[in-house]
């Protein structure tokens, strides 16, 4: 049996009702997930709240100190900024503090399920935010949940840890924290920083020092679409796992390289979300024993895309075939009333809005020759 981590306590990471990052995606994917009755309550685990020692396996006790004062209104503008606080991208907001420690605690009591041998998977899809540095907020990101339960696996249980991140954005804050480390491997599939936020993970950030090659980045051409994501991902990512030969895996699961997602260029549909953690759990059987924990990440089309992708790593995790057919009638009763979008009738991208890419085989080209440019120093 797989386990399921969902608490209130990861609804309340919310910078602003015209924030794009939305938690009302997990309640979403939750629900969905039940009136497919195929997530039931003995599956599902309360999270709980990350200590503030737990918070400094990475992050700097100035910073989360910092962050408890802005949680408050008690830190200034200037200093603020110091920190990456009060951007932007990253607003404060009431009890931040308090809600980001929610989001580290429960992926890192998904880890004590996989890492203790109560059960080989374990998702909390409420975390998977990967922008966030040692003593800075980035991109959405407070504290960096994936960083910290990699730093806590090392340490309770001296795990070597491959880290998958799908997001369409480059997991930069999770990369830059273990790069000069050799039992952490930081895979990164993504859009090209050519165009988008954080502008890195070029092919060459491999590592530095004992760290070098343990760092794998395929950045990707805008407009990509599906045979050739899923072709570079597939075979980039297994040649990470035949290198390091994992102890467990933490896959994070952006679900904006979709077509409709609205701050990506990436041009996939649906399929990707079914097959790439069905791929990661072919690799934790493979390499290491089953050992599969998955957080959430990016998304930010709420209701039409993220549900149906997140769901997808469940169901991977159960061994449960990818669905077809309608969504479930009561799920799209109960939700369609609030969004003024069209909920999806089924399972597989209704394509009227899909556009060819004119470009296809061009952008595809370019994404053979970075991957074999990426996979010459894993030969």
């Amino acid at each position: 049996m797989s386990r399921y981590v969902y608490t209130e306590g990861l609804l309340h990471y919310r910078f602003s009702d015209q924030h794009p990052f939305n938690q009302m995606r997990l309640v979403l994917t939750t629900d969905l997930l039940k009136k497919m009755a195929v997530l039931s309550d003995e599956e599902m685990v309360s999270g709980r709240k990350a200590t503030d020692e737990e918070l400094a396996l990475i992050h700097h006790q100035d910073y989360i100190e910092a962050v408890k004062r802005a949680s408050i209104d008690q830190l200034d503008d200037q200093t603020c900024e110091s920190y990456g606080l009060n951007t932007q991208d990253t607003p404060n907001f009431s009890d931040m503090h308090e809600s980001a420690a929610w989001l580290v605690g429960s992926t890192l009591t998904a880890c004590d399920i996989v890492m203790q041998g109560i059960d080989q998977t374990a998702c909390s899809l409420g975390g998977g935010l990967h922008h966030g540095f040692q003593g800075r907020a980035s991109g959405f990101c407070i504290y960096n949940d994936s960083a910290v339960a990699i730093q806590y696996m090392k340490e309770k249980y001296s795990a070597r840890v491959l880290y998958i991140d799908t997001d369409a954005h480059h997991g930069d804050g999770v990369q830059f924290t273990f790069y000069h480390t050799p039992d952490v491997f930081t895979y990164s599939i993504h859009e090209t920083g050519r165009y988008l936020f954080p502008g890195t993970g070029n092919y060459n950030e491999r590592g530095e020092g004992e760290g070098y090659l343990y760092s794998m980045n395929l950045p990707i051409d805008a407009y990509t679409e599906d045979e050739s994501f899923l072709s570079c991902f597939k075979e980039s990512v297994q040649a990470a796992c035949a290198f390091f030969k994992p102890d467990v895996i933490l896959s994070q699961n952006g679900a904006d390289a979709h077509f409709l997602d609205p701050l990506t260029h990436l041009h996939c549909t649906l399929r990707i979300f079914e097959e790439i953690p069905r791929f990661v759990k072919q690799l934790a059987d493979t390499y290491c024993g089953g050992r599969w924990i998955a957080v959430g990440g990016g998304g930010y089309n709420l209701f039409q895309v993220a549900p149906l992708a997140w769901s997808q790593i469940w169901l991977a995790m159960k061994g449960l075939p990818a669905p077809t057919g309608q969504l479930p009638p009561a799920w799209l009763a109960k939700w369609q009333p609030e969004t003024e979008l069209a909920l999806p009738k089924t399972w597989h991208d209704e394509l009227q809005a899909y556009q060819e890419i004119p470009r296809r085989a061009e952008i595809s080209e370019k994404n053979q020759l970075m991957l074999e440019r990426v996979l010459q120093h894993y030969q």
